[in-house]
């Protein structure tokens, strides 16, 4: 007997800023292969029943394909009665005490929906009330408290505010890869999660990267920024886990050392004051260790200045100290970039034998791997290759495929819950 279609209204409320980074990216990854099962455009799923509203904090800027237009909506994500964005943080004391929001839900039934997707932990995905899907990206306030933008200033309560409601009172989770399914059951199996609601979403080369006309992109970023014609790059944000120091002082190991001396281009937000304190820092220490002039500090570039900054690096250099997995390094094999990266769980298995694999506290090690993917041409070559090999596993198609998969899942769910540690009564 065919399976009963089940038909809702579901609620996706993206991160559209591009200065999200990396949430962006998945946010507009979520909204795309969402699009895609609107359109009858994912090959060996069924038709899409269901409607969409788009919840945004600046709906004017938010466009819906034409052919979409009977089928989504977008709303504002501050409601009328709302005093301030839906946003505003809490001061948490106890990550424990929920601080319900029914006038939100109100709201939301109002607006017809049934389901929420939140691409990024949301306060008010458990605060509402409303039934919702929530990725969970990685739980590094856990496992690296260390670093000051995980936990410092309040920000490890707020994490944990987020991820462990979240987790508990969602109707199922995503995740990047089976890694982050181990991080988020180990870090909130006790209250209430547990492995058939976390579901393995990978992550796939965001869709602003412009796989078609790089070559044309590469050549007028060279012109635009005055690049030379072969140096290593790094797209990230001036957080200190992103270890932006570390490769500094590789090109001053590598230029004093070996007299090898490597341009480094760097783009990303630099704004908010740790941010900005980490820049200053990265600066300053490159002008201590003599290699100002190899780094090229572009600051936020728009996504056609991407396209092209990878298809004309030597390689992508990115000894992250976060993961589980990360999507430049999806970006980079597709547009045939080299990859040298952190030999940490999550990312090791992510990328395999197709990158350069280094400890990101090491210096030295950092080096050699800058050095190695510098000067041996036929490395590249077999790292392009088995990039490219290694991008098949991270296909759109496939993507979109699960994601309605995981969808269909959670509404089965809602229609037929069963009783669970956990579980608002």
């Amino acid at each position: 007997m065919p399976r009963r279609e089940i038909s809702m209204r579901i609620g996706i409320h993206p991160a559209l800023s591009r200065q999200s980074g990396g949430i962006y990216q998945y946010s507009t990854s979520v909204l795309n292969g969402l699009y895609a099962w609107s359109g009858g455009k994912i090959d060996g799923v069924g038709s899409c029943t269901d409607r969409f509203v788009v919840f945004a904090h600046d709906p004017d800027r938010m466009t819906i394909p034409a052919s979409l237009k009977d089928k989504w909506v977008v709303r504002s994500f501050r409601p009328p009665w709302s005093p301030g964005p839906a946003s505003e943080p809490h001061e948490v004391s106890d990550p424990d005490v929920v601080y319900p929001q029914p006038d939100m839900r109100a709201w939301l039934e109002e607006c017809g929906v049934e389901m929420m997707v939140y691409p990024c932990p949301h306060r008010l995905s458990f605060e509402s009330g409303i039934p919702y899907v929530l990725a969970i990206h990685d739980v590094q306030h856990r496992l690296q408290p260390e670093f000051e933008e995980v936990a410092a200033d309040g920000e490890w309560e707020r994490r944990e505010y987020l991820f462990r409601n979240g987790a508990r009172y969602a109707t199922l989770v995503l995740v990047d890869s089976p890694t982050g399914k181990e991080d988020v059951l180990t870090c909130y199996g006790s209250y209430g999660m547990t492995p058939e609601r976390i579901k393995v979403l990978p992550f796939v080369a965001a869709s602003t990267i412009d796989t078609q006309r790089a070559h044309l992109h590469q050549e007028r970023v060279r012109r635009t920024y005055d690049l030379p014609a072969r140096y290593l790059f790094y797209p990230a944000q001036f957080w200190p886990h992103k270890n932006h120091l570390r490769v500094v002082e590789a090109l001053g190991a590598l230029r004093c050392r070996d007299g090898v001396s490597i341009p480094f281009v760097m783009t990303g937000s630099a704004s908010g004051s740790l941010r900005e304190q980490h820049h200053r820092k990265v600066l300053r220490r490159a002008v201590e260790l003599d290699v100002a002039d190899q780094v090229i500090d572009l600051g936020y570039v728009s996504d056609d200045d991407i396209s092209g900054l990878y298809a004309g690096a030597t390689a992508l250099v990115m000894p992250t100290f976060f993961g589980p997995t990360n999507i430049p390094v999806l970006e980079a094999w597709s547009l045939d970039c080299p990859v040298v990266t952190s030999d940490i769980r999550g990312i090791r298995e992510q990328v395999g034998d197709a990158g350069v694999l280094v400890d990101p506290l090491s210096v030295e090690k950092l080096a050699c791997g800058m050095k190695s993917i510098w000067e041996d041409e036929p490395l590249r070559h077999e790292l392009i290759r088995k990039g490219k090999n290694r991008l098949s596993g991270y296909g759109r198609s496939a993507h979109d495929r699960r994601l309605v998969e995981i969808i269909e899942e959670a509404k089965r769910v809602l229609i037929h819950p069963e009783p669970r540690v956990g579980a608002r009564i």
